[in-house]
């Protein structure tokens, strides 16, 4: 787990076989489907990922309460939803700007998902991939703090 984030934000890799799968989560990834993704093992992802969750500021990191970040292959749309649905990262969980004082109280971690197949489909290097997996984990906390997608689309963290 990177330094600058507290206890309580553990990164959980899929431990995936690697092997086909469906749709990713979280951002779409803009019809990047038929992209040759950039080589990068599921360790050396897992690595990017640490390296990506270091640039978050140390003051937002602290301010973060009961989540987790794992990494999984793909999302896999659910029903009702669009089956071709392609996300970047996903947020579960209740914002802390709707949490009450009995939320603590037994309530598992907000989780957050990173999608490995569709981020590396979209990048070409190993800074791509920092860089796409921070910006969708801001958009992530974000949602985390309350902060909707039509606001981070203003903000340009969409």
């Amino acid at each position: 787990m990177p330094s600058s984030l507290p206890p309580g934000l553990p990164i959980v890799p899929s431990g995936g076989d690697g092997g086909e799968g469906g749709n990713g989560g979280g951002d779409d990834a803009g019809g990047a489907a038929d992209a040759e993704p950039f080589p990068m093992s599921e360790a050396d992802f897992e690595a990017a990922v640490s390296d990506a969750l270091d640039r978050i500021p140390p003051e937002l990191a602290k301010t973060m309460s009961n989540v987790a970040i794992f990494i999984e292959d793909d999302y896999t749309p659910q029903p009702g939803e669009d089956p071709d649905t392609v996300l970047l990262g996903l947020y579960e969980g209740v914002p802390l700007t709707e949490r009450d004082s009995w939320w603590d109280a037994g309530s598992l971690p907000d989780r957050i998902t990173i999608y490995r197949r569709p981020i590396l489909e979209i990048c070409a290097s190993r800074e791509d991939v920092i860089e796409e997996v921070t910006v969708t984990v801001v958009h992530e906390i974000a949602h985390h703090f309350g902060i909707s997608d039509a606001r981070l689309h203003e903000l340009g963290w969409g």
